[in-house]
């Protein structure tokens, strides 16, 4: 921010409530607490406009910021802090020291922003989020599923490469519905059906009644998650594909980056461009180590882990998806630090590697060419 800052708002942020403590040049202070709501936002509003503050601070905590951030950036300057920075300042204080530091940050331009994505693009990135969540729920699910089949010994693992396929579903379904091994076997595919002697044998024992319960409730679980993920991918494409179209051609044109970690990069990440550097990407994803001084001696640490805990995951499962591609630059890469450093740390360093390069990717719009690496 240019210029002077005369008077400043520091806000504290609640779940229903905002402290928000105004500052002067001048050492005037003024202290109010307001509802989280409608009403209390307006109130907020024309209170630091009235009062002519030439900035308003507050954290990046969770997302209580958003509807008062959408409310005052038309009107002045916001700075959403970086809350990891400012714990510092003001941790383990009362709400109103709390609003007050950050006000006294802002007066001093000492808050950090930051990087606040246009709405469309925090919908998008909410809708990516919500997917993996569920997903998550979905694979915790079936292994309470496999749960119940270990209990009651029916190892469907031996005859079936994925107990939730189709043809899974259709055993899952029988057995806890009570229909008889011929009805279940009528109802898988060609291909299985040849396995019908080992599947006789598996489903050949009584199944309890409480585990035939827990049993469909799961399915019926599953199902569900199944058809809400479902719709959750086709808003997340509609958008990556209507607005970063190219950016998408461009991610999948690197190993191990297919259409969901594309899109996922894409709503964590955001503009690329906004970073001068592949390096400062990957310092602001967290995948870079703490550096430490010893005497005159420097010594990397474990990775920062800044910024998005979801773009560093994602980064992760790309990289171990092309670790493992074949004749791959990139493989060779992770094989050369595998040996001197292991797999973990290997891995790390090969998503560290990918960021940059899907940022010189991106912001110089080039597909990836193995025979350069880039």
């Amino acid at each position: 921010m240019d210029g002077e800052i005369n008077k400043s708002c520091g806000l504290d942020i609640h779940k229903r409530f905002v402290i928000a403590t105004i500052l002067s040049r001048s050492g005037e202070k003024q202290q109010h607490r307001f509802a989280r709501d409608d009403d209390g936002i307006l109130d907020l509003k024309n209170l630091v406009t009235s009062e002519k503050c030439d900035v308003v601070a507050c954290e990046s905590t969770s997302d209580f910021w958003v509807p008062i951030y959408e409310a005052l950036i038309d009107h002045l300057p916001v700075i959403v802090g970086n809350a990891r920075d400012m714990k510092a300042f003001t941790h383990k204080k009362t709400d109103k020291i709390d609003s007050e530091v950050i006000a006294k940050l802002a007066l001093n331009k000492m808050v950090q922003p930051s990087r606040v994505f246009p709405k469309k693009h925090r919908e998008f990135r909410s809708y990516v989020r919500l997917r993996l969540t569920l997903v998550r729920k979905r694979t915790d699910i079936k292994n309470e599923a496999h749960a119940i089949l270990s209990s009651e010994m029916l190892h469907l693992g031996d005859v079936l490469t994925d107990i939730f396929g189709k043809n899974g579903r259709a055993i899952l379904a029988g057995i806890s519905s009570g229909k008889n091994i011929d009805q279940i076997i009528e109802s898988l595919s060609p291909n299985v059906r040849k396995k019908s002697v080992q599947i006789r044998e598996i489903l050949d024992r009584e199944i309890s009644q409480s585990a035939a319960i827990r049993l469909q409730i799961c399915l019926n679980l599953i199902k569900h998650l199944d058809e809400e993920i479902e719709v959750l991918e086709r808003e997340i494409f509609n958008y990556a594909y209507q607005k970063h179209k190219r950016e998408m051609e461009i991610l999948m044109s690197v190993p191990g980056i297919g259409e969901l970690g594309a899109a996922t990069l894409i709503a964590e990440i955001g503009d690329f461009r906004d970073f001068p550097t592949g390096d400062k990407l990957a310092s602001w994803l967290g995948i870079v180590p703490n550096v430490y001084q010893s005497a005159d001696k420097y010594h990397n640490g474990r990775i920062t882990k800044r910024g998005s805990k979801v773009a560093r995951w994602i980064l992760t499962q790309i990289a171990q998806a092309a670790a493992r591609k074949k004749n791959s630059r990139l493989k060779e890469f992770f094989n050369r630090k595998k040996k001197t450093i292991g797999y973990a740390k290997a891995i790390i360093a090969l998503a560290r590697k990918i960021a940059t390069i899907i940022w010189h990717l991106i912001t110089n719009d080039e597909m990836y060419e193995d025979e350069t690496g880039y």
